[in-house]
Parts: structure tokens; C-alpha cells; sequence
């Protein structure tokens, strides 16, 4: 059965790799401003990035965000705000977070190796969760596949929760994707890459042609 999916296209840099995505039919853009991020950009580079966007698709992407900062950011104009954080993080924080910018616009992005048991007290201070493949030295953007398994019995115990499938997503995996999990919303990021924040136009062309065909 046809089902459609929402594409995220994620560690944008570059306002012609903004442009196109749009241009393929983008539901969301991301851009990164964690300094240690490969694909990071500054806090200003992406609010004038996201500026090309329009209302509604404009997502910021940290790790373990400063109250102040995750304020900021709010004012400057982006729609989404997706955290990544340890578990091991003070859930006053994951709490703030969600004041901040209210639970229908903050996006968890927990990082959860295979053996740890999944931070389900989140889900009552998020709306979305997105799950990405853990890796212990890098956080996000790690080019490789996460646990689809996992992702499905996620989403099928908390149903009213969106739940947002990342990890190596490419032309070479997206259709076995959608075929192994229930995902409805992915996040495309260095599947499509030349280099760590630089898109790959055929790349990018060729995800959307698989999946809105």
C-alpha cells in the first residue's frame, strides 16, 4: 500500500542544495549549528539559510542546547527544534526544552546504543522523536544504518507519538526503508553527500524520484 512519507533533508549548508531540496518537495530542511558537527554552520549562516524556507519546514538542529540559546533560537524564526542528548542528561533539561518551545515543536533525538533501554519519560515532553544510529565518538550524520527493528516496536508501543527514521539513509537503502519499517518521516542526510555538507544533486534527485513515485 502507497503511503506518504515526509522527507526531512538534513545538514544543509549551501543556499543551492536549500533550493533544491524545496524544488524536489522538501517537507522539512535542517540545519546544524553544534560546532563539532561536520556539518555544522553558525547560528547565523543558518537563520539566513533558513530564511530561503518557507514557514513551517525551518528546523534547528543542536546537542544538549543552552536554555538561552534554545531562546534564541526560537525568536530567529525556525519552525522545529531537534535536540540530541545522552541519557544521561538532567531531566529538568529535556523539561525546559519543552517549556521553551512547547512539546509540539520540539523534536528528541536521544542517543540510545543497542543495549540501553529507551528513554520512554521523554515522549510526554516531545511529540516527535527522531531515532538515528548511535555511535559512541559522533552524534548524528554517522552514514550508517540504525536498528529498523527497534524503530518499529517504537512506533507501534507509542502510536501517538511522530517518530522519525535517520541513519545512512541513500538511493541505495530508502526503498528497503520503507519496506522494512512503518516509518512515515525520514531525515536524509549523508546518504546524499559528496562531502559532509555539500549534497549530491543526482543523490538527492534520486531519493525523491524513489520515494514520491
Amino acid at each position: 500500500m502507497y503511503r506518504c512519507v515526509k522527507i526531512k533533508v538534513c545538514g544543509l549548508t549551501r543556499e543551492e542544495d536549500v533550493d533544491l531540496a524545496l524544488s524536489l518537495g522538501a517537507d522539512y530542511c535542517g540545519f546544524i549549528v553544534y560546532p563539532k558537527s561536520p556539518r555544522g554552520i553558525s547560528p547565523e549562516r543558518a537563520s539566513e539559510l533558513a530564511a530561503r524556507v518557507p514557514e513551517g519546514k525551518r528546523v534547528l538542529v543542536d546537542v544538549e542546547t543552552r536554555i538561552e540559546n534554545l531562546a534564541l533560537y526560537r525568536h530567529a524564526g525556525f519552525d522545529f527544534f531537534q535536540i540530541h542528548h545522552s541519557l544521561t542528561i538532567n531531566p529538568a533539561t529535556l523539561a525546559a526544552w519543552s517549556a521553551t518551545v512547547g512539546k509540539d515543536r520540539l523534536w528528541l533525538a536521544p542517543r540510545v546504543a543497542h543495549e540501553d533501554a529507551f528513554p520512554e519519560g521523554s515522549l510526554v515532553l516531545a511529540d516527535t522523536i527522531l531515532v538515528d544510529t548511535f555511535a559512541q565518538d559522533q552524534v548524528g550524520g554517522t552514514g550508517q544504518i540504525g536498528d529498523w527493528a527497534r524503530f518499529n516496536q517504537l512506533k507501534a508501543a507509542h502510536p501517538q507519538t511522530h517518530w522519525i527514521l535517520a541513519g545512512g539513509l541513500s538511493p541505495a537503502n530508502v526503498s528497503e526503508a520503507i519496506a522494512s519499517t512503518d516509518a512515515d518521516h525520514l531525515d536524509i542526510n549523508s546518504g546524499v553527500e559528496s562531502a559532509p555538507g555539500v549534497k549530491d544533486a543526482a543523490k538527492l534527485r534520486e531519493v525523491f524520484r524513489i520515494l514520491r513515485q
